[in-house]
């Protein structure tokens, strides 16, 4: 099964911590690279993102990546394909706390 094509990801901050947003891509030679670091995204925030400005090549295997200040990262399980331009966005909720939290995708739209 082919892998659904987003333009952008958005994270809800609903975790008594701060995140920033990273993501994690494969490269052409297959190898995992992670970008750097998006702003704070405090509690109750949600930051929306498009990964080609974060450093991530058109047509990559993308995955969500939030590092937690001062705890426990966590990247999504979900891959998506990156397509710059794409009007589909992949929205994900992380919760909890810093060294027990959740990454969950709510919805794409």
């Amino acid at each position: 099964m082919p892998l659904q094509q987003i333009g952008k990801m958005s994270l809800k901050n609903s975790g008594g911590f701060v995140a920033r947003i990273q993501f994690s891509y494969l490269d052409e030679n297959g190898e995992k690279k992670l970008t750097g670091q998006s702003g704070d995204v405090l509690l109750g925030q949600t930051k929306t993102l498009d990964p080609g400005e974060m450093g991530v090549p058109d047509g990559s295997m993308t995955y969500m990546y939030v590092s937690v200040v001062w705890g426990r990262d966590n990247e999504a399980t979900r891959a998506f394909l990156y397509q710059k331009g794409n009007v589909s966005t992949a929205h994900y909720l992380i919760s909890g706390t810093t060294l027990n939290n959740d990454l969950g995708l709510i919805e794409i739209s």
